[in-house]
C-alpha cells in the first residue's frame, strides 16, 4: 500500500531485522508507492513498464542509488551492526560473534540518547519504559528496604531459590487462587529466578524437541527467547482478524491443541495491548492445555494491574481486611492438579510489586518441571541474588500485598484514564482500551503521513523529547522465519503510563506540539529521503 514510507534498499541477504527493506518508487513530488521485492534493482525495462502504467519517476537516480528512508535506515543499521559510508556497507567487526538484535525499549532509548536523553532530564517524557514507577504511592503500605547483610548471606543462594521465599510464593497462589481446592502448591512447585527474562530463558532451555506457539503482537523479548534454542520450533498463532486483541478458546484449541503443539508462550495480561484472558475463557485455555497435553507458559507479570474490578476500594468505603481483595487474575485458579496440569506461570517483583531492580522473580510449575528449571539455572544464570531474596520476604506478606495492590490500581487507573483521554484528543486512536498492564497500544493511522509510520513517528518523537516503542518490535518473528514485510504493526506504537503522572503530562504537551506542527505544516514524504540519493 501507499500509507507507509520505506527505504529503497538492496536486500543483502537480510534477516527479519531488515523487514523494512523495500523498494520505493516515486509517484510524483508528494507520494511514494511501495511494493515488495525479492529480486535485483529495478532495470530500465521495469521503469518503462511502470511508466506505461502511469507511474512517473522523480529521478532514476533515486532508484539506482537506493534512496534510504532515514528512520528505517537507522533501524536497520542498529540491528545489523553495520555502518554505511557513501552508500557502501562496511563489514561488521568481530564476525565470529552472532549479531544480537535489541529489544524495542533498548532501541527506542538509544535513539533518545542520540538527542540528549537521560533519566533525570526534566524536559523528556519517557513513555517507552517497560517498568512502573518505583516510588511511594498514596495509600500504599510502607516498604522497608534497609539491608544488613550477614556473612552467611554472601554465599550463593540455592539455584531454585531460598526456601522461605519459595514457601511464601506458594502461599500467595494458594490463598488467592486455590481456596477450596484439594491440590495446593508447595515450595517444591516454585523456582526463584533472577528476573522475568531469566525465567523465560530457563524455561526455553528446559524444553525438548517441540513446537512452541506464540502470538503477535506480544512481548518483544519473546523473539530472541524463541529463537535461541535449536530444539524449539517456533510457530505463530494467527488471528483471523488482525484487529483482534485476544484469541477465543475455540480458535486456540483449533490452532494449538489440534495441531499437536507442544507448548504455547503468551503474556496474560497482554503486553502491549493491555487485554486479558480471564474467567471462563482462561478456564478453557487451561482445560485445552490439560486435554491436549500442551504446556502453556503464562507470563503473568501484570496480574495486579486491573482497572475493572467489582470489589469496593477501601479508600471508597470498602472493607479493609482479608475479605476484600482487589481484582487479580492467574491461570493458577483453574489448574486441577498442580503437579500434572501443564501450566507454567512466570511472575515476580518486577511489575506487580514495582521492584524491577531487585531482579527477583519466580516460576510456578509442576514439581518435575521445577527440578528441570533448577538444573537449567545451574548453567545459565546460577540463581537469584541471595540478600535481595531475603529483603523480598516482607513484600510477600498477604496483608501487604492486598493493601499495596489496592493503592497500585488506584494510582495507575488515574494515569490510564488521563492518558487515554489526551491521546484521543490528539487524533491517536486506541482500538482496545487497556483493562490491565500500564500500556496503550496506539493506532497512528489517522496521523498525516509519514508520521503514521511507527519508525518515523519515533524519530520525530525523540526530536521532541518523547520516547515510545515502535509497533514492529512486537510483531514477534523468531529466526526471521516469517515474512512480515507487510507487518500489521507498522502504524502502531506502545505508550507506557508506567512512569509518574508528571511524565505523562509532559509527554502529552510535547506530543501535541509535534502533531500540531505536522498538521499545520504538512511535510512531504521526501524529507525522509537522503539528499545525496536524489542527486
Amino acid at each position: 500500500g501507499t500509507s507507509s514510507l520505506f527505504p529503497v534498499s538492496r536486500l543483502y541477504n537480510l534477516d527479519i531485522t531488515e523487514i523494512m527493506a523495500r523498494r520505493a518508487v516515486f509517484t510524483g513530488d508528494d507520494e511514494v508507492n511501495i511494493y515488495n521485492t525479492d529480486g535485483p534493482l529495478i532495470d530500465e525495462n521495469e521503469i518503462d513498464e511502470e511508466k506505461e502504467k502511469g507511474v512517473t519517476f522523480a529521478s532514476k537516480n533515486a532508484v539506482k542509488h537506493e534512496a534510504m528512508n532515514e528512520a528505517h535506515s537507522v533501524y536497520l543499521q542498529y540491528h545489523r551492526h553495520f555502518t554505511e559510508t557513501d552508500g557502501v556497507q562496511k563489514k561488521p567487526e568481530f564476525p565470529m560473534f552472532h549479531r544480537v538484535a535489541k529489544t524495542g525499549v533498548i532501541y527506542a532509548t538509544s535513539r533518545a540518547r542520540a538527542f540528549g536523553f537521560h533519566y533525570d532530564h526534566p524536559e523528556w517524557a519517557n513513555m517507552g519504559q517497560g517498568a512502573p514507577e518505583t516510588g511511594p504511592l498514596e495509600g500504599a503500605p510502607s516498604r522497608n528496604f534497609s539491608l544488613n547483610i550477614p556473612d552467611d548471606e554472601l554465599e550463593y543462594a540455592p539455584v531454585a531459590g531460598l526456601q522461605e521465599l519459595r514457601e511464601k510464593v506458594a502461599d500467595y497462589y494458594n490463598h488467592l487462587y486455590r481456596e477450596g481446592k484439594e491440590s495446593k502448591y508447595t515450595a517444591n512447585n516454585v523456582c526463584i529466578v533472577p528476573g522475568g527474562r531469566a525465567g523465560i530463558t530457563r524455561t526455553m532451555a528446559a524444553l525438548g524437541n517441540t513446537q512452541v506457539g506464540y502470538f503477535c503482537p506480544d512481548y518483544t523479548a519473546y523473539e530472541q527467547a524463541l529463537g535461541l534454542f535449536l530444539r524449539i520450533n517456533p510457530n505463530a498463532l494467527l488471528h483471523r482478524d488482525v484487529n483482534e486483541a485476544l484469541m477465543s478458546p475455540e480458535e486456540f484449541e483449533f490452532q494449538a491443541g489440534r495441531s499437536g503443539m507442544g507448548t504455547v508462550l503468551l503474556s496474560n495480561p497482554a503486553n502491549p495491548t493491555g487485554q486479558s484472558i480471564e474467567g471462563k475463557n482462561l478456564e478453557e485455555y487451561v482445560r485445552i492445555a490439560r486435554d491436549h497435553e500442551t504446556c502453556i507458559i503464562m507470563d503473568e507479570f501484570y496480574s495486579h494491574y486491573y482497572y475493572d474490578g467489582t470489589n469496593v476500594d477501601p479508600a471508597d468505603g470498602g472493607a479493609d481486611d482479608n475479605s476484600n481483595w482487589p481484582k487479580t487474575v492467574s491461570s493458577a485458579a483453574y489448574v486441577d492438579d498442580v503437579n500434572s496440569d501443564p501450566i507454567v506461570i512466570i511472575n515476580g517483583l518486577t511489575k506487580n510489586w514495582r521492584c524491577p531492580g531487585f531482579r527477583v522473580c519466580w516460576i510456578v510449575a509442576p514439581e518435575p518441571i521445577v527440578e528441570m528449571l533448577a538444573a537449567a539455572g545451574s548453567f545459565l544464570d546460577g540463581g537469584a541474588n541471595a540478600p535481595l531474596q531475603k529483603l523480598s520476604l516482607p513484600l510477600m506478606e498477604l496483608d501487604f500485598i492486598r493493601k499495596d495492590t489496592w493503592a497500585l490500581q488506584r494510582a495507575f487507573k488515574t494515569k490510564r484514564d488521563y492518558f487515554l483521554k489526551e491521546i484521543r484528543r490528539l487524533g491517536i486512536k486506541v482500538l482496545h482500551e487497556p483493562v490491565s498492564t500500564f500500556y496503550v497500544w496506539a493506532d497512528l493511522s489517522d496521523l498525516p503521513p509519514p508520521l503514521n509510520d511507527c519508525l518515523v513517528f519515533l524519530e520525530e518523537c525523540v526530536k521532541n523529547k518523547i520516547i515510545c516503542v515502535p509497533g514492529v518490535f512486537f510483531d514477534v518473528n523468531p529466526r526471521g522465519n516469517r515474512n512480515i514485510s507487510k507487518s500489521t504493526c507498522l502504524n502502531r506504537v506502545r505508550f507506557s503510563y508506567g512512569p509518574p503522572m508528571r511524565n505523562l503530562i509532559n509527554g502529552v504537551k510535547n506530543l501535541e506540539g509535534m502533531i500540531n506542527a505536522w498538521k499545520t505544516n504538512p511535510q512531504r514524504a521526501t524529507i525522509y529521503m537522503r539528499s545525496d540519493s536524489l542527486s
